[in-house]
């Protein structure tokens, strides 16, 4: 499962609005894809359409839907929304990356 922090879950309805789409039936797409400088890094898309290998859970009132391969990657992270000084984003909270790099768009495990 993936858990949504309540800042990520104001700033995911807000952008999905803006988007064109719609938080209540609409879904957070989140993947993993290789690249970044640690290996593999964070896709963070929205979409109204599930594959067949996808997983779809609900948290927080978000509809996340995670493919099956990606899944294996982000089990028991938390998706949060910073807005701070060091830059505004969506960040990743993986326990499973061992290694993460310094602007936390990319990890490895």
């Amino acid at each position: 499962m993936i858990k949504v922090s309540d800042t990520a879950k104001k700033k995911v309805i807000q952008l999905m609005t803006e988007d064109g789409f719609e938080a209540t039936t609409d879904y957070v797409r989140v993947g993993v894809k290789s690249g970044g400088c640690s290996g593999l890094s964070y896709d963070l898309t929205f979409d109204n359409k599930q594959a067949e290998n996808d997983k779809i859970f609900e948290e927080n009132g978000v509809k996340i839907i995670v493919d099956k391969k990606s899944f294996l990657y982000l089990v028991g992270t938390t998706l949060e929304y910073s807005g701070g000084l060091n830059g505004k984003g969506f960040v990743f909270n993986n326990p499973n990356a061992n290694r993460t790099c310094g602007c936390g768009e990319s990890f490895s495990l």
